[in-house]
């Protein structure tokens, strides 16, 4: 019998398409290829009997051209400040061996560079959303101002990180990466955000 678990909280991503990314409606990205950081914070959930609120996780993805149709390479990171099963639990998931959504993702991925358990520390506070990664990654957004000063939203797109959900459009304020032989320096291109459930 397979694991029992559920995971909420709230999620962002930023890459490097203009706002708003076309990759999201299966269009081609807008410099051939796309590179996106996503970070998740888990505000309740469990694996088992493994509780995981507070925790957080992040994905570096490279995807060389279409992201419908090629494979991507991609890279996960899990929170240090968890122990030894929740880093573990939190590597089943997000590397997309427990199913759920995260299964769903991990099919299109060619290239798995591995998992790192490292100090993340991610932040989401009104409009903005960022995530650090010492060393290695830095990430901001913050949301397009839409009409009458509300968000901006799409909903219904065909390729999601969090099916469900409608996403704040967002621009970055910065994306820096360097991992893996990979390293991008990157500013007011695409960001979303939005509210997730996970569950297998």
């Amino acid at each position: 019998m397979g694991s029992s678990w559920k995971i909420d909280g709230t999620y962002f991503e930023t890459c490097n398409c203009d706002a708003a990314c076309p990759c999201v409606f299966l269009s081609s990205p807008d410099d051939d290829d796309c590179t996106v950081l996503v970070g998740w914070h888990i505000d309740g959930g469990h694996f088992d009997a493994i509780d995981l609120k507070g925790l957080n996780a992040a994905m570096a993805v490279h995807a060389p051209g279409h992201m419908a149709e090629v494979p991507w390479q991609a890279a996960l990171y899990v929170d240090s400040r968890g122990d030894a099963g929740q880093q573990d639990a939190l590597s089943k998931i997000f590397s997309g061996q427990a199913g759920g959504v995260p299964g769903v993702l991990a099919s299109h991925v060619g290239d798995f560079l591995g998992i790192k358990s490292v100090e993340i520390a991610y932040q989401g506070s009104g409009k903005t959303r960022s995530l650090s990664i010492p060393g290695i990654a830095t990430a901001e957004i913050e949301a397009i101002e839409g009409q009458g000063g509300g968000d901006t939203t799409i909903s219904g797109h065909p390729l999601a990180i969090t099916p469900g959900n409608p996403v704040v459009v967002a621009r970055s304020k910065r994306l820096s990466y360097t991992d893996h032989g990979m390293s991008w320096e990157i500013s007011r291109k695409n960001g979303f955000y939005s509210p997730f459930t996970y569950q297998g």
